[in-house]
C-alpha cells in the first residue's frame, strides 16, 4: 500500500490526465488502475477537479473576438482544402512528402494552463480595481458627510452661545399685513455691537435673482444698512449669519430690495418688523 501511495503522490496521475506521458507510461498506469482501486479513484478526483477548475474560470470570449476567430478557421481551412487538391493533382510523382514533426503535447498544454492563468489574472485585476474605486468613492463620501456634520455641530455652537449669553437681545421681527407668515429672529450685542440673524428660523418669502433681502436699523426713526441676505432654501443647513455692527437700534426691519441692496429702504416692500 506504501508503493501505491508514493506511485499517486508521484504526479504521474496529473500527466495521465493531461495526456502528456508516453505510451509506455500510460499502459502502466491503466494496469495499476485496473489492479488497485485507489489509483482509479485518484484519476476520477483529478479529472473532476480539473473539470471543475475549467467551468469556474471559464471566460465567454467577446462577440467580436469569437467572429474573428471563426473567420480565421474558416479562411485556413479553406487554404488547407486549396492546398491538398493542388498536391493530389500533382504529376510529378518523385516528389516526396516530409514527414511532419510530431509537436510535443507538454507545451500544448503548457501554453493552454499559462493562457488560462493570464486570463484568470486579468480577470482578478478587473474585480479588484472595481473594488478600489468603490471604495475610494464611498471613503470620499464618508470624508464629505464628516465635514458637513462637523460644519453643522459648529453651527449649532454657535447658536447655542448666542443665545447663552445674556449680553444678546433677542428680537422676533413679525411679517407684514401682505406678508403675515413671514418671521425672523435675530439677536444684537449692544456691548460687542454685534447682530446675527437666525438663518434656520428664517421664514421669509423666496425671491428671484434680481433681488436680496436687506437689513434695517431704526436708530431715532431713521433707517441704517444692515447688510444684504438671501432667503435660505429648504434644503440649507445655514445656521447664523452676522450682519454689520451697530451701538444703538431702536428696531430692526428686513425689505426686499435690487441684487446688492439700497440706500434707502422700499418702505411698500417691508416683509418683517421687530422693536425693542
Amino acid at each position: 500500500m506504501k508503493d501505491v501511495k508514493a506511485y499517486i503522490e508521484s504526479g504521474i496521475l496529473e500527466l495521465y490526465v493531461l495526456g502528456d506521458i508516453s505510451a509506455e507510461e500510460k499502459a502502466h498506469v491503466e494496469e495499476m488502475a485496473a489492479n488497485y482501486a485507489e489509483v482509479r479513484a485518484e484519476i476520477t478526483e483529478i479529472e473532476r477537479s480539473m473539470e471543475f477548475y475549467a467551468e469556474e474560470h471559464a471566460v465567454e470570449p467577446s462577440e467580436q473576438l469569437r467572429t474573428k476567430v471563426l473567420n480565421s478557421l474558416l479562411v485556413n481551412l479553406g487554404d488547407d482544402n486549396t492546398f491538398t487538391k493542388s498536391r493530389t493533382h500533382q504529376d510529378d510523382d518523385n516528389v516526396v512528402a516530409l514527414p511532419v514533426a510530431r509537436v510535443n503535447s507538454f507545451y500544448k498544454y503548457a501554453f493552454a494552463a499559462c493562457l488560462t492563468l493570464l486570463l484568470v489574472s486579468i480577470y482578478g485585476l478587473v474585480n479588484l480595481y472595481t473594488k478600489l474605486q468603490d471604495s475610494n468613492s464611498q471613503l470620499t463620501a464618508l470624508q464629505t458627510d464628516k465635514q458637513r456634520f462637523a460644519n453643522q455641530v459648529n453651527l449649532m455652537d454657535s447658536q447655542l452661545n448666542m443665545y447663552r449669553d445674556t449680553a444678546y437681545k433677542v428680537l422676533k421681527l413679525k411679517g407684514m399685513p401682505k406678508t403675515p407668515t413671514a418671521a425672523m429672529i435675530l439677536a444684537w450685542n449692544s456691548v460687542s455691537k454685534k447682530v446675527m440673524v437666525d438663518m434656520q428660523t428664517l421664514k421669509l418669502p423666496q425671491h428671484d435673482q434680481k433681488h436680496q433681502y436687506q437689513l434695517w436699523a431704526l436708530v431715532g426713526g431713521k433707517p441704517v444698512d444692515m447688510g444684504v441676505f438671501d432667503a435660505p432654501k429648504a434644503d440649507s443647513t445655514a445656521g447664523v449669519k452676522e450682519m454689520k455692527a451697530i451701538a444703538s437700534a431702536d428696531a430692526f426691519a428686513v425689505t426686499l430690495e435690487p441684487m446688492g441692496g439700497s440706500v434707502n429702504p422700499t418702505i411698500d416692500q417691508m416683509v418683517v418688523i421687530g422693536k425693542f
